[in-house]
This record gives structure tokens, sequence and C-alpha cells, in this order.
């Protein structure tokens, strides 16, 4: 069993939750992935322009250096672009810790502060991260740790849910590692700098208008 399918297992016995391979019927990206599920998903953070024409989906671990380098360069293109409507992703492929990670900024929204979860957690640089650093880190957001703890417990099931959904949908577009970028009609599978996704935006906007 490789680390992937040890990180998946992991998912699975930590709650019982079980791995969502059917996603709602419509569009298909490919098979057994429904574009709309990925799009749309209610739990997914968001970030930007909810009206946007171009959206966005992050698929990123925390534990991913190259994830790291490019997001600055994402949320600058997001902000200054003003129309794009960013999907955040987390998907904890690279360690225990990454699990950690993403479970405990998804557990930030029912505090309204996943976004700042996110950027601390982003911003340690390096790989191989531990928990009791990114613990450290997300408590200098000043977040409410015990709340944060509480309901990272008590919704864990929604929490687990969405990772595994987001494991099955990265699973059926045979996505191989982070960081993935779906930007409109088009998946990018590198890290990009400012004009990489100033570039890929405009072809994505061409795209959709059929040019």
């Amino acid at each position: 069993m490789d680390r992937r399918q040890l990180l998946r297992a992991s998912l699975v016995t930590a709650a019982a939750w079980p791995l969502v391979r059917t996603l709602r019927p419509g569009l298909a990206l490919a098979q057994g992935v429904d574009v709309n599920a990925i799009l749309h998903d209610p739990d997914a953070p968001e970030a930007g322009n909810p009206k946007g024409d171009v959206t966005i989906v992050a698929f990123f671990d925390y534990n991913c250096p190259f994830c790291k380098k490019a997001e600055p360069e994402l949320e600058a293109a997001v902000t200054k672009d003003g129309r794009i409507r960013l999907v955040y992703k987390d998907w904890p492929i690279l360690s225990d810790a990454s699990i950690y990670a993403a479970q405990m900024a998804l557990a930030a929204k029912y505090q309204g502060r996943y976004q700042d979860v996110h950027g601390a957690l982003m911003a340690i640089p390096g790989r191989k991260i531990a928990k009791d650093q990114m613990r450290q880190a997300i408590a200098g957001t000043g977040i409410d740790m015990a709340k944060l703890e509480a309901d990272r417990d008590s919704h864990k099931q929604e929490i687990g849910s969405l990772l595994q959904r987001t494991m099955a949908q990265a699973d059926a577009m045979g996505l191989q590692g982070t960081p993935v970028y779906l930007v409109g009609p088009l998946k990018v599978a590198q890290a990009l700098d400012a004009k990489g996704f100033r570039e890929a935006i405009a072809q994505a906007r061409a795209r959709q208008a059929g040019q």
C-alpha cells in the first residue's frame, strides 16, 4: 500500500467516513466526476467574487512547498482581477499532518476564519511540517483554539465527508499530486507565478467565449 492509499485509509478509519465514489449526475468532466459537484460543493470554502466569470478550483496540501510558493500569486491574481471566484479544495495527500491541517482549517469555517487559518498554514515554510508547528501557526491567527478543537470534533462527519468528496473528485480526474488548478475549462497541474495565472485566466475566458 503506497502513501496515498494509506492516507485515504486513515481518512476513512478516523471516523468511519464512507469514500464517495458516485457524484451528482450532470455535465461530466471525466468518467465518474461531475463538474457541478466540483464547482459548487456547498461545504467547500470560497473566496473572490461569488459572481465571477471564471472559477478557479485549487487542489492543495498544506505540506506541499509548490502550493505554498504559488499561494501568494494565486491570491493576488484573484484580488487584482476582481472577476474570479476561487474554490478551495483541501486535498491532504502528503502526510498525516496534512490531514490534521485540513481538518483544522475546515473547522475554522465555523468561526468564519477559514481563510485566516488557511493563510497561516500556507505561510509556514518548508515541507514535512509537524502538527505542533501547524497548531502554533493557527493559534497565531488569534482564533479561539478551544472552540476550534470542539468544532473539529463535533463536525468531524461533515469535514470528513468533504475531504472524501475531494479525494474522490481528484481520483476521478486522475490527479497525481499537488497543486492542481482548474481554471475555467483548463486543468493546470503545476505551480504558477503571477504571469502564469494571468495567462491561464485569459485563456480560460477566451475558451469560454468560444474563441
